[in-house]
């Protein structure tokens, strides 16, 4: 069929619509008249017949159904066609029955009704046809397809298998399906059988010899994709899931889109519905400072913003090389040469202020710091400079830029910290709420846990590993973390922006915690290599078993977005921070205690008499 031209298959639809009437009329006279109708309601009848008819064709081509606006045999096409057939038969009815007292008007009633079914039966008739011709010419039974069973009858997996069937040398080849609802048992989808229930899997894969199992459900929670997956592995199958609907074009599934089981799909997270208006009132238009922009988080966050059309992007870090590839990235060129990349190190103020001097940004998204909590704690030292004293320089420098909006990007560590990486986020936080309080700024820091596909995460980890041949190490059996894809936790980070109210710490829901076993163990399934040890460490220095996203004394509070928390922290004043200390143990020392500060138990309002904190110079660690 599709080797004729366009041209003819419309003209062939609009000739069997003129035929369905023409039928219609012959069968109804014929039926309710036998022929034998007086000259006068003959000539009614047929003027009738002509004017509907034509009619018809008029609104089809006014209404562009012949011109290839809809499918055959779409629900669209459907609804234009009986939206046509009906305001053409009740006009052209009343017409008839007050112009001509001879028409019969049993015509009027039954002749539409009829056309319009033999109408729909023709392109019933055609899509029956195109699909079993195209199975006969092997575009969906292809020879390399895969026989597959998919997991669920609901609408996902309806859509699968109206993919599967219509696609041209589709990679799959349905042999049934599985849900857990008894009531489907006897249920055809697309005409591929509901053969049993999840406790059959096993049993079906190895008897329908199926390469792999398609998981047709959105929703699923991660311990029933793990299940499902352990299942899968029992049968020697693979798991492939459908993306979540936030990943879908227009909602629906694409099968190019459908993907082996992997570490993410642990997370089993909702879907995140970021309000891109909100996002954009305060980013677009506006000159944006993101610092440690050539990190993951960073460089994520300048991507998204850069979506949003800010009138300037200023990108600093002092990784020159990080920095090349974000502007290949955003730019497609990488000369290095323009003002939006900035090579400098948060911890030189002198040069810092010069920065915002220059830049003289709206918004700031501080994403600079160090964060790999082994090395922080062999080396606190540079965890106090960086992530204390560097990002009281970004505050410092920021309030004095006039910046209104400045987002501080903590960790789930900062949580009860007892890690030097931990402890001096945590001081951040506070630095930021006061500045926040005494300013009166929309000054906020976002707290969230492990991000996936980070450098230096876990999972770059693990793949390293698996790649050398093992072994994988994992500290502890049991110990759990929270994770969030790199543009999950991006969006939210613009979201709390949008939303903080000045000194805030918000927390964004991470989900259930996972287990990094289970991760170590998903990885290295999907390797193939099922030869690789796991080997456990034991925890380090300053780890915990498990992370909290709260502090034991920390109160969240709802925010005006669903997985965002509010959390109020006590403020720390710079004054706290900025003296001399005798000996670097003494700096790590007020880090410790200032880290497990508490609010106090009533609200203490910053006093602004002593402004001397924000114009003192910063010691030097030795």
């Amino acid at each position: 069929m599709r080797s004729v031209p366009v041209f003819w298959r419309r003209a062939l639809m609009l000739g069997w619509d003129v035929l369905a009437w023409l039928i219609a009329f012959a069968g109804f006279v014929l039926v309710r008249y036998e022929f034998q109708l007086k000259e006068d309601q003959w000539l009614a009848a047929i003027a009738y017949a002509v004017a509907i008819i034509s009619a018809h064709v008029v609104l089809g081509f006014l209404t562009q159904l012949y011109l290839g606006r809809s499918k055959v045999g779409s629900y669209a096409e459907a609804t234009y066609l009986g939206g046509i057939v009906l305001s053409t038969s009740v006009v052209l009815g009343l017409v008839a029955t007050v112009f001509a007292p001879r028409f019969p008007n049993a015509i009027a009633i039954f002749m539409p009704a009829t056309a319009l079914i033999l109408m729909a039966a023709g392109r019933w008739a055609f899509r029956g046809w195109l699909g079993a011709n195209r199975r006969r010419n092997g575009v969906v039974d292809h020879e390399d397809a895969k026989n597959v069973l998919v997991y669920g009858a609901g609408e996902a997996g309806a859509e699968v298998a109206r993919l599967v069937n219509t696609a041209h040398e589709a990679p799959y080849r349905i042999v049934g399906f599985i849900d857990d609802d008894r009531s489907k048992r006897f249920l055809r989808v697309h005409g591929h059988r509901v053969l049993g229930t999840r406790s059959d899997l096993v049993h079906l894969a190895k008897e329908k010899d199926a390469h792999s199992v398609i998981l047709a459900m959105g929703n699923a929670q991660p311990d029933f994709i793990k299940g499902v997956s352990q299942q899968c592995s029992e049968a020697g199958v693979k798991l492939i899931v459908i993306p979540p609907v936030r990943e879908r074009i227009g909602g629906r599934v694409q099968l190019d889109q459908l993907r082996e089981f992997d570490v993410v799909d642990l997370l089993g997270r909702r879907p995140i519905h970021t309000d891109l208006s909100e996002i954009s009132g305060y980013l677009s238009g506006r000159v944006v400072l993101v610092t440690g922009a050539g990190g993951s988080i960073g460089a994520e966050i300048a991507r998204q913003v850069n979506d949003l059309k800010p009138s300037k992007l200023f990108l600093l870090d002092r990784d020159e090389s990080a920095l090349h590839g974000l502007q290949l990235d955003l730019k497609g060129v990488g000369l290095l040469d323009s003002e939006e990349t900035i090579l400098c190190d948060i911890r030189d103020e002198t040069a810092l202020q010069k920065v915002f001097d220059q830049c003289r940004p709206d918004v700031v998204l501080h994403a600079a710091a160090l964060k790999h909590l082994p090395m922080l704690e062999r080396f606190p030292e540079e965890g106090w400079k960086t992530n204390v004293l560097g990002s009281l320089n970004v505050l410092r420098c920021a309030r004095k830029s006039g910046v209104q909006r400045f987002v501080n990007v903590s960790t789930d560590k900062a949580a009860d910290a007892i890690s030097r990486l931990g402890q001096s986020k945590r001081l951040a936080e506070r630095l930021t709420a006061w500045y926040a309080m005494q300013y009166n700024l929309d000054y906020v820091s976002v707290r969230f846990g492990n991000v996936l596909g980070s450098r230096g995460s876990v999972v770059h980890a693990f793949k390293a590993q698996i790649e050398r041949g093992g072994p994988v190490t994992v500290t502890d059996p049991k110990v759990t973390r929270y994770f969030m894809t790199i543009p999950e936790a991006c969006e939210l980070v613009l979201q709390a922006g949008a939303i903080g109210k000045p000194g805030d710490v918000l927390v964004l829901d991470m989900g259930e915690p996972v287990r990094i076993l289970d991760v170590a163990q998903r990885l290295i399934e999907v390797s193939g290599r099922h030869d690789i040890a796991i080997q456990y460490t034991g925890l380090r220095e300053g780890e915990k078993l498990h992370e909290v996203l709260l502090g034991e004394v920390e109160r969240g509070h709802a925010s005006e977005h669903p997985l965002i928390t509010q959390v109020a922290v006590p403020v720390l004043s710079p004054m706290d921070v900025l003296f001399d200390p005798d000996s670097p143990e003494d700096a790590l020392e007020l880090m410790r205690s200032q880290a497990a500060a508490r609010l106090p138990q009533s609200p203490v309002t910053p006093v602004r008499s002593d402004l001397s904190a924000d114009t003192g110079s910063h010691p030097v660690v030795r």
